[in-house]
């Protein structure tokens, strides 16, 4: 299917008035741009017609809604922190790849915790648990007090020491007052350019609105879960492979193009029928302007290179975030590991944000399950059987 289609084709497949079709546009729905043949005439991205059309097939029983909302559907909670408008992620109101020119991870907590200054991540006191972020977060877990009641200032608090004990628990060194990407650099070596680019992937990655982990730190503190807690959930679920562990499939495929070369390797990875890592992303059907950002100011190594150029050209999609922290990796010789702790550290802000959000609501997320089990037994078919 092609990336964008006309007017015509749009209407018949949403079903709509033209007018309609145009109000979605309006509402950054569904991208529009001038036809290159035609620039009197606008072309649709396919990807957003086809998301609204099939939510209008499923018409707006409650099910149907809920369901849909799991799965890259409509916005499931009320948050005012993060957004994906038109191709464009947003913070609070500010677009995160301009944000990525000058901020620190520090500066975007300030502005998506919604506080006067920029936290420092510092650890305090609690012991230090080297190489292990998880043990970090849960090492002084009892003593943290329940999120619930408290202020945001408070909760903001307490999100500065626990992302200062998971920087800890990943290894970065002392020197605490310093930045975060400037504690990242000593520990890998980095000169300005490297620090710069550290920079600008953790405010890249500092929260991408209800994606997996988002939503399981939010569950957490619904319940009036601490904040080291709430930030022990959301990286426990980061760490599958269908969130922040997809990066591990990426450097297996680098790997294998390394062996065998980019062309030979991407086919047989598609052949294989694996998702192909690295490259699209159904919020940005155009291209991952996270990763537009990070690239633009980075030379990928002859072999990032080949591989974007094959799987632009096998499949059309572009490179996401995924293959733009490998690349950086490559680039500087960074640890197979440094694309999940730069995720894992700039989305932690993110989580802080969420968790003191979702505390402000003071609702418990509570979903009902869809039963499709067995029916159960009527009580005289129960009697019956007793009989027996």
């Amino acid at each position: 299917m092609s990336d964008w289609i006309g007017r015509t084709t749009a209407l018949e497949r949403l079903g709509v008035r033209a007018q309609t079709l145009y109000a979605y546009v309006s509402r950054g729905r569904i991208a529009a741009r001038p036809d290159p043949a035609d620039p009197r005439r606008s072309l649709y991205a396919a990807a957003d017609v086809e998301r609204l059309a099939e939510r209008r097939r499923r018409g707006r029983k409650a099910g149907a809604i809920a369901a849909s909302a799991m799965t890259w559907g409509e916005p499931a909670l009320p948050t005012g922190i993060s957004t994906v408008i038109g191709g464009r992620l947003i913070y609070r109101g500010e677009d995160a790849a301009a944000l990525a020119d000058r901020a620190t991870l520090e500066a975007v907590a300030a502005l998506l915790w919604a506080q006067p200054r920029a936290p420092v991540f510092a650890a305090g006191e609690a012991p230090a648990v080297a190489a292990s972020p998880f043990a970090a977060l849960a090492c002084d877990l009892a003593a943290q007090p329940p999120g619930l009641g408290r202020a945001p200032a408070l909760l903001a608090r307490d999100g500065a020491g626990a992302i200062g004990r998971l920087a800890r628990g990943f290894g970065l060194p002392g020197g605490e007052e310093a930045p975060l990407h400037e504690r990242l650099a000593a520990l890998w070596s980095l000169d300005g350019a490297g620090t710069a680019l550290l920079r600008r992937a953790l405010v890249l990655m500092a929260d991408h609105e209800l994606n997996a982990s988002t939503f399981a730190v939010r569950v957490a503190a619904s319940t009036g879960a601490a904040i080291p807690a709430c930030l022990l959930a959301g990286l426990a679920t980061l760490s599958g492979p269908r969130h922040g562990g997809a990066g591990a499939a990426l450097v297996m495929l680098v790997r294998q193009a390394a062996r065998e070369g980019a062309e030979p390797a991407l086919g047989a990875w598609l052949a294989s029928g694996r998702e192909l890592p690295g490259f699209g992303h159904p919020l940005y059907p155009q291209g991952d302007p996270r990763a537009a950002a990070l690239l633009a100011h980075l030379d990928p190594d002859p072999l990032m290179a080949a591989l974007r150029e094959a799987g632009q050209g096998a499949t059309g999609l572009a490179p996401n975030i995924d293959f733009a922290l490998c690349a950086l990796a490559r680039a500087f010789a960074l640890p197979d590991d440094a694309p999940f702790l730069l995720f894992a550290l700039g989305r932690s802000v993110g989580w802080v944000a969420h968790a003191i959000e979702q505390a402000a609501l003071g609702t418990l997320i509570r979903p009902r399950g869809r039963y499709e089990g067995p029916a159960p037994r009527s009580a005289a078919a129960e009697k019956q059987d007793l009989r027996r």
